[in-house]
């Protein structure tokens, strides 16, 4: 946990996409020092058209390497997050050449209680996590 969810254009290799998770991976364990094997990751690609990332009035001018990272977590500190924002955007240009002009996070915070990993059981509020 984290849960990463990565919008971007449909037309990329799955090389591309497997490196593209990978770097993001890289990032999450930097950031966030969480376990090497705990890695929730969702690859959702859009037609052209069908997905929209303007630049908020800064003057950023996206490519069709666009990629919208939506980061379900439990509460992380603002400096995790800082360094979160800065590694995936250094891991993804190293490993697929995205731009960070490209990179687009967003987090949506949660608690334990909203988290099971299977077996229909909260580990988080159980103690086995």
């Amino acid at each position: 946990m984290p849960l990463l969810r990565f919008d971007i254009l449909k037309g990329h290799s799955e090389t591309y996409i497997r490196n593209m998770l990978d770097a993001a991976h890289r990032a999450v364990l930097k950031a966030f020092a969480v376990p090497e094997r705990d890695r929730y990751q969702i690859v959702h690609e859009h037609d052209i058209g069908r997905m929209v990332v303007e630049d908020t009035g800064l003057g950023i001018v996206r490519s069709q390497n666009v990629v919208v990272i939506t980061v379900v977590s439990r509460p992380r500190s603002e400096d995790a997050r800082r360094l979160f924002y800065e590694a995936v955007c250094s891991e993804l240009k190293a490993a697929c050449e995205i731009r960070p002009e490209d990179v687009v996070v967003s987090f949506i915070i949660n608690s334990d209680a909203d988290w099971s990993f299977g077996n229909g059981r909260a580990q988080f509020l159980t103690g086995e996590l």
